[in-house]
């Protein structure tokens, strides 16, 4: 009873905080959203069970391909991209009006991840800070992600556009962090004081990288809300065949 009452207590995944999108149609040609009370309650339709269902050891598989039903509508091939993958609601409020701000506290996500494979250009988003329009502010970034690309852990992150200008990939920095193949390893990322920092470990590659300042985020004039997003967001859309397969194993978030 005490190992029960202590895994509900510290689960891997508190799935209030999140919701999945897979990339099937929702009925308008966007992708589907599932929420917690379908995935605790194991209450997924055969099609959705085809792109994210639970192991034997606890952990998740998250696959994806291009369909054409990603989450901002329906796409042609050479367009959008689909995905597999979990959007954070910070406080358990299931909105998506609801977010946090880098101008105060600290916000972390620690994700445990393994990459079984990537076709096609080997390109696959694992984890992301999402900048959300709000009232007065415009726009919604992609503003960091975790890129594994055909093994290689990399961080592209937006930088302090030009002036007049919204926070986008036109002034992105990219930086190559580490190579963990198909190992499994946990990414870290934490904003802190408006900066944002990240870490990763990875045990079979001999890889602990602790906390390390990438870029001071509220210091260069961010001001958008965010979210995490951590799963399998794959670079694709060249073909409606080629595959990516993540399997989650953990997912932490910390906001004090």
């Amino acid at each position: 009873m005490e190992e029960e009452e202590t895994q509900k207590e510290n689960p891997n995944i508190v799935w209030q905080n999140w919701y999945l999108s897979v990339p099937l149609d929702r009925g308008d040609g966007s992708a589907t959203s599932i929420f917690y009370q379908d995935i605790v309650n194991n209450n997924l339709s055969e099609q959705a069970s085809k792109y994210f269902y639970k192991n034997n050891d606890g952990s998740y598989t998250m696959y994806t391909k291009f369909t054409g039903f990603t989450t901002s509508g329906l796409s042609q091939l050479g367009g959008k991209y689909c995905r597999t993958e979990l959007r954070e609601f910070w406080r358990g409020v299931q909105s998506t009006t609801d977010n946090w701000s880098m101008a105060s506290g600290t916000h972390i996500l620690e994700t445990t991840l393994k990459v079984d494979f990537v076709e096609g250009n080997g390109r696959t988003i694992v984890a992301q800070i999402h900048g959300k329009e709000s009232p007065g502010i415009d726009g919604s970034p992609a503003t960091v992600k975790i890129r594994w690309n055909s093994g290689t852990i990399q961080i592209d992150y937006y930088t302090k556009p030009d002036a007049g200008k919204p926070w986008t990939s036109a002034f992105d920095d990219k930086i190559d962090i580490a190579d963990v193949g198909n190992e499994i390893f946990t990414f870290k990322i934490k904003i802190e004081n408006g900066k944002f920092y990240y870490g990763l470990v990875c045990e079979a590659k001999n890889i602990n990288i602790d906390y390390t300042l990438v870029y001071d985020y509220v210091g260069n004039g961010y001001v958008h809300e965010n979210y995490f997003k951590t799963g399998n967001y794959f670079g694709w859309h060249d073909d409606y065949e080629k595959a990516a397969q993540v399997t989650l194993y953990k997912v932490v978030t910390k906001h004090d």
